[in-house]
């Protein structure tokens, strides 16, 4: 009975491909380690693998031996949908659901290229808590470095919960190299993160100050709500700016400078420190300190030349994150007055070549 089964379903593998019936009587047998034996023909595996090719292509010891294939380790049914791939290149999403991994290594151990990049994404798109630490062991072995970045993105995502599953203690009890690798990867990970988050903040710094720069150029040029140049009558309402958040901040500061009593007694004070700094920020930017309206931006220069030996590094360099921040933000404010005028001359063409039926 079991064996009338094998039968039934070795020959429902063949005859279920479309051109079977085309083709001659089939030459060699496939064996799975149930026991199934699934007739093909050789020069359809010939030309699909490479390894399945030499391994037809080795002499028989005798002349009336049966060529046979083992293909052992794996379920039947996955053999069989293993090779209805390498006649018809197709895979259902039931059979990758049920044997997407055993499929992936077999893509891998006998070279069929489409295979495995089909089960590559099949997988990597059934990746669980639960399966990830077995799916990484396989990618590792099968060469799949793309899904092995998926894999240890997803366990330094959910670490937590993967630490509890079977497959993470059954890899370190028998895979520590990968358990110290993995850790390393979050390691890096976290590392990475910490950097750019940094570096983000130190961005907004800058832009923070290229703004401020900006603001007293237009302060003391022109006038903004309640602080104007020495020389301008002030208008009775002025709006504000569009950068008023800063320019305000940075009145509020000028008008604390002209008033502060510790300042003007030799005291030290936190806010007119701040003051002198963007002043002499100012004054290391500026490229026209003969005409400039900014306070103290020729004195400042002067000093700047008269100490240039004795410099700070320190400094140099905040003047040069300052000045590459005020050219990426003319840029990005280029680029999206670009795609704006770009929008509207689309939106302006389409009106025009709208007509009411």
């Amino acid at each position: 009975m079991e064996d009338t089964n094998r039968n039934s379903t070795s020959s429902a593998v063949i005859s279920a491909i479309p051109s079977a019936c085309e083709l001659p009587e089939p030459d060699v047998q496939i064996v799975t380690s149930g026991g199934l034996r699934i007739p093909v023909h050789s020069s359809i595996l010939a030309m699909v693998s490479p390894v399945l090719e030499n391994i037809i292509e080795r002499p028989l010891k005798h002349r009336s031996s049966e060529r046979v294939i083992p293909i052992l380790g794996v379920p039947c049914d996955a053999v069989s949908a293993f090779v209805g791939f390498l006649y018809t290149s197709r895979c259902s999403e039931e059979q990758m659901e049920k044997y997407g991994i055993h499929l992936l290594a077999l893509s891998h151990v006998y070279s069929v290229p489409r295979l495995k990049q089909r089960c590559t994404r099949g997988v990597s798109q059934r990746l669980t808590v639960e399966n990830v630490v077995d799916v990484l062991q396989l990618a590792r072995l099968c060469d799949v470095p793309d899904l092995y970045l998926k894999c240890m993105k997803q366990i330094a995502a959910h670490f937590k919960s993967v630490e509890e599953t079977e497959g993470w203690k059954f890899m370190q009890d028998h895979d520590p190299w990968l358990e110290l690798e993995i850790l390393k990867f979050i390691d890096e990970t976290e590392s990475r993160k910490n950097r750019t988050r940094r570096h983000r903040e130190e961005q907004s710094l800058y832009l923070q100050l290229s703004e401020a720069m900006e603001c007293l150029e237009h302060i003391f040029t022109e006038g903004c709500t309640t602080v104007g140049p020495y020389d301008m009558e002030p208008e009775k309402k002025t709006g504000p700016c569009n950068k008023y958040t800063t320019c305000h901040g940075v009145q509020m500061l000028i008008k604390h400078f002209a008033l502060c009593k510790r300042r003007s007694n030799g005291g030290g004070c936190y806010r007119c420190k701040r003051m002198w700094q963007l002043l002499r920020l100012h004054s290391s930017i500026c490229d026209q300190p003969d005409s400039c309206k900014v306070p103290l931006c020729r004195q400042f220069k002067l000093k700047a030349q008269q100490q240039k030996m004795s410099a700070d590094g320190k400094w140099k360099l905040l003047v040069r994150k300052v000045l590459s921040a005020k050219a990426i933000s003319s840029l990005s404010l280029a680029k999206r007055k670009r795609e704006e005028e770009l929008r509207e001359t689309m939106g302006s063409h389409v009106f025009k070549t709208f007509r009411l039926c």
